[in-house]
């Protein structure tokens, strides 16, 4: 059986996605936590590579419902 392979470094890689997909939606951190009923601050939290932040997977759905995108699109590298 060949070994699983994890993305060691999944949380950036979601934060870079998300950043991504916000920009290409042309919302603001700011619209994106009102559409997802989240703090400001949070969604800066998450799209963050100095801060260490974690979120659940309802959190992720939600974002992904808001951006218009996959759960996949968002984890993918």
């Amino acid at each position: 059986m060949k070994p699983i392979e994890y993305d060691a470094q999944i949380y950036n890689t979601i934060r870079k996605n998300i950043k991504k997909y916000r920009k290409e939606k042309k919302i603001t951190a700011a619209e994106l936590a009102v559409l997802v009923d989240l703090s400001h601050d949070f969604i800066r939290q998450i799209e963050s590579e100095k801060v260490g932040c974690n979120f659940s997977v309802e959190t992720l759905y939600r974002i992904s419902v808001a951006l218009d995108v996959s759960l996949d699109a968002l984890i993918e590298k």
